[in-house]
């Protein structure tokens, strides 16, 4: 399906976004927190199986006939190393968890507009509306098909892999919200901006990134992914936010490797 503007795609997952978040939010408060729970987990477990699927290119054959068959894994640890090592210093997960947290504050002030468990400035309204932006924006934002869609949307090549992935979101958002709030719906404008742009660097790019170095960001997201899953299953409170910068390392770790090969 081809889009009628570039963007068109970003615009539909977004509401794709919002209506599942209002429609959680709708019913979340009549379920108890032990449904919650298990909806959660639910979700955990979803996102890990999409995690597995998305790490296992690192044994694409075009990647492994690009940078050799042992480079992959090591591109890939690297990437996070790098990547992890320059978002901790630029302590990227705080300031996301921060700015977070003002948004929380100011939605507080506003009668009517939240939940009974995200008004007031308590720590646990905090950290609820916390981890349900931080945690949604990071599932949505980070997946391949974020990459692959908003680049296709750009170039003109059609919106299928946006209208997957925003069906994908929709269920998700309503899962999310249902457990987490109103955290979940402002996760839509994450959306927008970080598909946008990436869109907007299809327009300008004008060809899409080789082969090889789309697995090289698949299976490194993918791994990120994982990360969101120990998260959302209480195994481990991996800073995910701290590996983004992973995402820009790969690739070009990957054009790096093939040039010197």
């Amino acid at each position: 399906m081809d889009g009628a503007f570039p963007g068109l795609g970003t615009l539909v997952n977004a509401a794709t976004v919002v209506v599942g978040a209002l429609l959680g939010m709708a019913v979340g408060h009549r379920l108890p927190e032990r449904t919650r729970s298990v909806v959660t987990d639910c979700l955990g477990l979803t996102t890990l199986l999409i995690a597995s699927l998305s790490a296992v290119s690192v044994t694409d054959a075009a990647y492994t006939s690009a940078v050799g068959t042992g480079a992959p894994v090591l591109i890939v640890l690297g990437s996070l190393l790098i990547g992890g090592i320059a978002g901790s210093l630029l302590r990227i997960e705080q300031r996301l968890e921060g700015l977070a947290g003002v948004i929380q504050i100011r939605l507080s002030r506003r009668p009517g507009l939240v939940g009974k468990e995200e008004t007031g400035q308590s720590h646990h309204a905090r950290e609820r509306f916390i981890e349900g932006w931080l945690s949604a924006t990071l599932l949505f934002c980070v997946g391949p098909l974020t990459i692959l869609g908003s680049l296709s949307d750009g170039l003109g090549r059609g919106i299928d892999q946006l209208l997957l992935k925003s069906v994908l979101d929709g269920f998700a958002a309503l899962a999310f919200a249902a457990s987490f709030g109103i955290g979940v719906l402002m996760s839509a404008a994450s959306v927008l901006v970080v598909q946008g742009l990436l869109t907007l660097a299809g327009v300008l790019l004008g060809t899409v990134l080789p082969d090889a170095h789309i697995a090289a960001l698949t299976a490194t997201g993918g791994l990120m992914l994982v990360g969101i899953a120990f998260r959302l299953l209480r195994i481990r409170e991996i800073p995910v936010g701290d590996l983004l910068p992973a995402l820009v390392i790969a690739p070009l770790l990957t054009q790096v490797v093939i040039v010197l090969r």
